[in-house]
């Protein structure tokens, strides 16, 4: 089996019978959803190759290959009346680059859609007749309207398929006021969106379009273009297209049983595999019912499949190069009001972050000029794919959590870059993490938290110490995918361990040593004392106090539960070190 990663080319993918997931099924549902419709998903969910397969089943032009492209799928054994039926084009706002001024933009713009349509009365030439189509290179709106009136006087209309269509806001997400600017023009008052897509509402009132099918990440810019453009449906939250764009485990598992046979391995690796994969990959719900279940990023699970296919182990680094720039978005919500503290309590997960709902008309102007309460970033991270549903709390409201440890990681890296900034900081920190994976040594790594992380708070943060920033403060500094699954309140025989670090079955042959760590908090003034009483007392002065006792007992007792549970699980190649870890305010650190 040949798997296509990074290929978003669905004729090639099934004609060369490349791995697919089939969801042609779906083709009848959006037929009855209406005439324009907008799906949002995160980068690299496989929304291209969606468009993709919609443009193969609908082009006039592929008719002749119905049969080989689409027999051997579900739509292929009960195809709507409407396939093959249609002109098709497709833009890709990708393709332009939203850098330079205004007019450039406008003119890069006009560019792509004027080879588009070029490409379109190529490809329909003999269908089209005689009829000219006017190409004017200053305004591809007038283009476009000259293309539709050629169509219009044929028997069939235009399927015109608009992927990454608010790439426009990426720039405003990457150099903020700069780019808020620019963006401005271009969607508000007649800017060119605004107005391409005015044109491509009117084109649909009888002109020759008759189908349009957008993709996007979030619904910022159709909030900035509503005026211009209010007609399109979002369904992007309809439980029937959930698993659209993503991998069910069913899916999953039954690819990596194939494979492993492939290796001549043994079935239980396929189960391995499955678990790592679910670790990393797995968790994301796009739709907020309990019904519509969690899907596995498909990018990543095909960037699996395939280095396990072709070197019969699994890769080293679980997070695909090409998702890494989701880094970046999370960096945008940080750097809004509050949204630190947002980024920040995400990574707690026995504390979902709870929103009344989820907002989906929000334009960059609010988002920049407007104070954001915590609902509205977290809304912005949820279609970001960097937060997911996972229920409801008491009171109804949803409530979102990081997906899975890949994402956890883009997280981690946000506070690292934030806290723990600069290379000489950063070859610190790998010099004590290594001592601490390979040989438990925990006094170096306190010595560097309290002495780097701690110091990033002043004294009125003290007031918001508590066992969650110390945990933080582990989380990012020993964060480590390449050689661990990585988890935080991990559910152990009814209780939650604070962080887990189990070594990744590939890395067991290593040095490293399984890591459970258990926290507690104490506020200096329930110890009654002064952050300079406790900077001066000697580490063995700390441990000796009553209530710190008290707390390192009772967090000893906790470790030696979930130990006997993990001894069970893993047996005996565990190599586990369990420790008990003590924060003092934000001020000192002690452990047994």
């Amino acid at each position: 089996m040949r798997y296509p990663y990074g290929l978003s080319d669905f004729h090639r993918i099934s004609a060369e019978r490349r791995f697919y997931i089939d969801r042609t099924d779906r083709i009848r549902l959006i037929e009855e959803s209406g005439d324009q419709l907008l799906l949002l998903r995160p980068r690299r969910f496989g929304k291209s190759l969606w468009l993709s397969t919609l443009e193969n089943y609908y082009d006039l032009a592929k008719a002749d290959e119905f049969e080989k492209l689409f027999g051997h799928l579900k739509i292929g054994q009960d195809p709507t009346p409407l396939h093959n039926r249609y002109f098709v084009m497709n833009w890709n706002f990708s393709l332009v680059d939203p850098q330079g001024d205004v007019d450039a933009i406008r003119a890069v713009l006009f560019r792509h859609i004027n080879v588009r349509i070029r490409a379109v009365v190529a490809k329909y030439r003999t269908l089209l007749g005689e009829e000219e189509v006017l190409i004017r290179e200053e305004d591809a709106v007038a283009s476009f309207q000259s293309l539709l009136s050629a169509i219009s006087l044929t028997p069939y209309r235009l399927y015109l398929l608009v992927d990454e269509y608010d790439n426009f806001a990426n720039e405003v997400m990457v150099s903020h006021q700069q780019g808020t600017n620019r963006y401005q023009e271009l969607v508000g008052g007649e800017g060119v969106i605004k107005t391409m897509f005015k044109a491509v509402k009117d084109g649909a009132e009888g002109r020759g379009l008759e189908r349009v099918f957008m993709t996007g990440v979030s619904p910022v810019v159709l909030a900035d273009i509503t005026s211009g453009y209010n007609v399109v449906e979002n369904v992007s939250l309809y439980p029937e297209y959930a698993d659209l764009c993503g991998f069910h485990e069913e899916e999953i598992r039954l690819t990596l049983e194939r494979i492993v046979a492939e290796c001549d391995q043994p079935p239980a690796k396929a189960e391995e595999a499955l678990e790592l994969m679910r670790t990393f990959y797995n968790g994301y719900r796009f739709c907020p019912r309990p019904e519509c279940g969690q899907i596995y990023n498909p990018t990543l699970a095909i960037y699996f499949f395939q280095h396990l296919a072709k070197e019969c182990r699994y890769p080293e680094e679980m997070l695909d190069s090409n998702l890494a720039m989701d880094r970046n978005r999370i960096k945008y919500v940080a750097r809004l009001p509050h949204g630190q503290k947002l980024v920040t309590d995400a990574l707690n997960p026995a504390n979902p972050i709870a929103i009344s709902r989820l907002e989906n008309r929000f334009g960059v102007e609010m988002m920049l000029s407007t104070p954001q309460d915590h609902g509205f970033l977290a809304s912005l991270l949820y279609y970001f794919g960097v937060l997911t549903y996972c229920g409801r709390d008491a009171m109804g409201k949803l409530l979102l959590k990081v997906p899975n440890l890949v994402v956890r990681r883009l997280y981690v890296e946000r506070i690292r870059e934030a806290l723990l900034p600069g290379y000489e900081v950063n070859e610190q920190r790998l010099a004590v993490t290594d001592r601490f994976y390979t040989a438990g040594e925990l006094a170096p790594l306190c010595d560097f938290i309290e002495q780097r992380f701690f110091t990033v708070f002043d004294n009125r943060d003290g007031r918001w110490s508590n066992e969650l920033v110390v945990k933080t403060a582990f989380l990012t500094t020993l964060f480590n995918d390449t050689a661990y699954l990585m988890d935080s309140e991990t559910a152990i025989d009814k209780g939650y361990a604070d962080l887990t670090l189990i070594i990744r079955p590939d890395m067991r042959h290593y040095a490293f040593l399984d890591h459970l760590l258990e926290f507690k908090h104490l506020g200096l003034q329930r110890l009654g004392l002064t952050n300079e009483q406790v900077r001066a007392k000697s580490r063995e002065e700390l441990t000796a106090l009553p209530l710190v006792q008290t707390e390192l007992k009772a967090a000893q007792a906790q470790l030696a539960r979930y130990r006997e549970t993990l001894e069970r699980v893993y047996g005996e190649k565990l190599r586990l070190r369990t420790h008990a870890v003590i924060g003092l305010g934000l001020t000192r650190l002690v452990w047994a």
